[in-house]
């Protein structure tokens, strides 16, 4: 097959300049042996910086309210207030998720995403819509961005009956994943909560992502339940474990046989680096095994008005919280959002050869000053194919 692109003049991660060839929408060589490909089209990069694409590992497409003017965020000091807050909101929004889903997906893609596991609400008001919408935008957009989907219980369970078998019927409509919310804080109920989810994960061959904001010893006792069912269920490695704020408030004998039964299950935490909550310590959980990754969560929603979706600059957020500083720990952070997070979506290892051809160029000697710089002026290729530059698809 005869090779597609070549991007000459360029930087790899390492600092050393390099070339990148493309066949078929795959990697088919980088460094020397990429000169030689014999290509229809020759880029020249310009020095920039080659980067892997982007890959969001949290996100809520159908939550999002880009695309409608500036709506006011509507306070709640609980998680139980703001669902309700949410639900309220929802049913007053006029724009469909297909549009603002849309919108941020542009917005998203022109920035360097090029992958996201998307959690989409089901319950029994909302039913499958959303995830109707997300999954259409699956096929709508798939030239710019992979939609990974969580059929995501945002109501609860137990507390809005029927929502159990909307989420047996949401895998069958073709949701990815199945997902949780704080089975002891919103549902008063782990083992029951529990035994939906990992019923349906089981009756479906699917994994589970279940988001977890209790606290303190409850929320350590919630994550090692998880991984006792993950391990006896044979679920190593398709169960993740989103926010887990309380990994960040445990005494250390608490933290340690938390962190290694999670390890053991092979349970993936992630993490935004949100404030003033309490955050996963990410080199130490590492240090014991456990796998990290990252991703956006909410955008421009019910439960924040801030977020763009820029994952570089999320990096960036990651490595105030964690105070990484040193030139190891911005790339640490940066890996968060891309190989890490790709590792957990079932992508294969980045910019290698026969990889999908999805990375960016950026404007930066190394990839510390990538995440340090935050520099907007990208060029992104998905599958081999510029779909943006400068902030704007192409």
């Amino acid at each position: 097959m005869a090779t597609d692109l070549v991007i000459e003049n360029i930087i790899g991660c390492n600092g050393a300049p390099t070339t990148i060839a493309v066949t078929g929408g795959k990697i088919s060589a980088i460094g020397a042996d990429a000169r030689n490909a014999g290509p229809t089209e020759i880029v020249d990069g310009a020095g920039r910086l080659l980067l892997p694409g982007l890959v969001d590992g949290h996100i809520h497409l159908d939550k999002t309210l880009i695309g409608l003017p500036f709506i006011p965020h509507i306070p709640g000091d609980t998680v139980a207030k703001r669902i309700a807050a949410e639900r309220e909101l929802r049913r007053t929004v006029s724009l469909p998720v297909t549009a603002r889903g849309a919108a941020l997906i542009a917005q998203i893609a022109a920035m360097g995403t090029v992958a996201v596991r998307s959690h989409v609400d089901i319950d029994t008001e909302a039913k499958l819509s959303g995830l109707e919408a997300v999954l259409s935008l699956k096929q709508s957009h798939g030239h710019l961005i992979d939609i990974q989907t969580v059929a995501f219980p945002q109501s609860g369970i137990i507390r809005d009956p029927g929502t159990a078998e909307l989420l047996d019927a949401a895998i069958e409509a073709g949701a990815d994943l199945v997902g949780g919310l704080d089975p002891a804080g919103i549902d008063n109920d782990i083992s029951g909560h529990l035994d939906v989810i990992f019923a349906i994960a089981g009756k479906h061959g699917v994994g589970i992502d279940l988001h977890l904001h209790d606290g303190g010893a409850l929320g350590a006792f919630e994550l090692r339940q998880i991984a006792e069912r993950t391990i006896a269920l044979g679920l190593e490695g398709k169960v993740a474990v989103s926010h887990a704020f309380c990994l960040g408030e445990l005494s250390d004998s608490d933290f340690a046989r938390t962190a290694a039964l999670l390890a053991k299950a092979n349970i993936a935490i992630m993490t935004n680096g949100p404030g003033p909550v309490p955050m996963p310590p990410v080199k130490r959980l590492q240090a014991e095994g456990v796998r990290i990754f990252a991703g956006s969560d909410n955008i421009r929603d019910a439960w924040s008005p801030f977020g763009n979706g820029d994952l570089i600059e999320r990096a960036g957020i990651i490595c105030d919280r964690q105070d990484f500083r040193a030139d190891a720990d911005l790339a640490l952070a940066f890996s968060l959002v891309t190989a890490a997070s790709g590792a957990v979506l079932g992508r294969g290892a980045p910019l290698t050869i026969g990889a999908a051809a999805d990375f960016l160029l950026v404007r930066a000697g190394s990839l510390a000053e990538a995440v340090a710089g935050r520099d907007r002026d990208r060029i992104v290729y998905k599958a081999g194919r510029k779909i943006a530059e400068a902030g704007q698809l192409v």
